[in-house]
């Protein structure tokens, strides 16, 4: 659980849930012990036709003797209300055992109620913020990553880390108090045939836990595995055109086969060992049970210490004692899943940004003299690309930069615009050296126009306002006949109001240009 120590602050927004999940799950662990106590009386009224009365107020004389304290209770409440009439005794005692399965169903069902509100949150806003890092990290950061990958951590690894909230609650407070109210209640019917019970339980478990070591590994690689199918469909659905132009489906299909081969491979690895952990408990508890039987039978038919319907509800308590222990061991599984999703999406959550604002950062609101290049050298890697580069470009001057591939020359623009940081010289606007202003409004003075057009899937207004986000229709329109794109957007169906699909997948590839022109200006 040690990475889940890092996600719980996801939750303290919510802690008011997990409060009342508590206090209902506490409910529901002490009604699920009593709707079996309540069965011992049915039991007598039932099968003992010389059961003695009780019409004086019992007294309680110590928890040695708190079962009986809790059976002559009941006895003297049935006997307040029925009297002598068996048959009105019966219909008083049906009526308790409904009452007490309904608040024990309710309050499970509170339990879950809140504890929705917390898992939910706690997925929206850890999305949120894995969503907002990921947009934060500078270009460097997914030049080593796959976009596949990075849609997986906030897409399934999020998921399996709310998934595993629910089963921590479960493992902490649910079912542990469950078996905790359940000890308690057969303590009071039968001290010897409790320790009996505890010397079988720790073995029970110590075999359950050697089952679920090596879970957290085999979840991790179905995970990387996922992500990386996922990043080889991204690309080719980004891709199909160049795919079906070089006839290449069969080596990517035979690429995404091998993919999902390992995710099955691994998928099956690790489900096998999930699906061992229930019939394995449930085995060792009815193990466990069948030698209760044997050793209670014997205090009932041999010793006579034991009355046959005690005998019976403490076999309904032993039982009751199956449900949460098999899922703790379920939960405990779903923790090592959910620990090895953590892991992944904190790796995102907590990696350094190099690329921050300085304190007390300028916020420069306009461009008025030049951008000067100053003995700048800058590599991706080991070599350097560009060595001791030194370039004036005066306000109102156009320049283009000529040079064979790899030169540098899309190097320079992702420096300016510092998506990535020089390693050497300085990059100056009017004077002032680009780190020292907010990234904000140093890209707020430039327009970006990209050999590949990037649109999204949105209304054409929305894509030429992506940077001016209060522009209004005339300034857009008046952007859109600058760049000569006015004349095709006029006579689409719902004009600037029209969406151009995925990716612009709807427009030409001179109207995409000309719509990223129309962005920039």
């Amino acid at each position: 659980m040690t990475y889940f120590k890092k996600i719980i602050r996801f939750a303290l927004p919510y802690k008011k849930y997990g409060f009342l999940n508590i206090f209902f799950n506490i409910l529901y662990a002490l009604f699920s012990g009593l709707s079996f106590m309540v069965l011992m009386p049915l039991l007598q009224i039932i099968f003992k036709s010389d059961t003695k009365r009780i019409t004086v107020k019992p007294v309680f004389e110590g928890i040695t003797k708190a079962g009986d304290y809790f059976k002559d209770y009941m006895n003297y409440m049935i006997t307040s209300v029925a009297g002598e009439d068996k048959s009105k005794a019966l219909i008083v005692v049906i009526l308790l055992v409904i009452v007490v399965f309904l608040l024990k169903n309710l309050f499970n069902y509170l339990a879950m109620y809140f504890i929705t509100f917390l898992r939910n949150g706690v997925l929206k806003d850890l999305r949120n913020e894995l969503y907002d890092k990921i947009v934060s990290l500078p270009l460097s950061y997914f030049s080593e990553k796959r976009k596949g990958d990075i849609m997986a951590r906030i897409g399934t690894d999020v998921l399996e880390i709310q998934t595993s909230f629910l089963s921590i609650l479960e493992l902490i407070f649910r079912e542990p108090l469950t078996i905790l109210f359940t000890i308690i209640f057969m303590l009071t019917i039968s001290i010897k045939l409790t320790v009996f019970v505890f010397i079988f339980i720790p073995i029970s478990g110590l075999l359950i836990s050697i089952i679920g070591k090596s879970l957290k590994r085999k979840s991790d690689r179905v995970q990387h595995e996922q992500g990386y199918f996922l990043s080889l469909l991204e690309e080719t659905l980004t891709g199909l055109r160049i795919i079906k132009g070089f006839n290449a489906e069969d080596k990517f299909s035979e690429k995404f086969r091998e993919s999902t081969s390992r995710f099955n491979k691994f998928s099956n690895s690790l489900l096998n060992r999930t699906n061992l952990a229930k019939p394995t408990s449930e085995f060792l508890g009815i193990a466990v049970i069948a030698v209760l039987l044997w050793y209670g039978g014997t205090l009932v038919l041999v010793d006579k210490s034991l009355d046959g319907e005690a005998f019976l509800a403490f076999m309904g308590l032993a039982y009751n004692i199956l449900t949460p222990a098999k899922e703790i061991s379920k939960a405990s599984y779903n923790v090592k899943k959910g620990n090895a999703a953590a892991e992944r999406v904190l790796e995102v959550l907590e990696t350094k940004n190099p690329l921050k604002d300085k304190e007390n950062a300028i916020v420069k609101s306009s461009f008025d003299s030049e951008i000067e290049f100053k003995n700048i050298s800058f590599k991706y890697e080991d070599e350097f690309v560009l060595k001791d580069f030194s370039l004036t470009i005066p306000k109102g001057q156009t320049v283009a930069l000529v040079g064979q591939s790899g030169s540098g020359k899309s190097t320079l623009a992702n420096l300016v615009t510092r998506f990535y940081d020089i390693n050497k010289g300085s990059i100056l606007i009017d004077g002032t050296d680009i780190r020292e202003l907010t990234k904000k409004s140093l890209r707020s003075q430039l327009g970006i126009v990209t050999q590949d057009a990037i649109l999204f899937n949105d209304t054409v207004k929305n894509n030429v306002q992506l940077g001016v986000q209060k522009a209004t229709d005339e300034e857009i329109i008046n952007a859109l006949k600058v760049a000569n794109a006015w004349e095709f957007v006029k006579d689409l169906p719902q004009g600037i109001e029209t969406n151009i699909g995925d990716g612009g997948n709807k427009l030409s590839g001179g109207q995409k240009q000309r719509l990223s022109i129309a962005r920039a200006v």
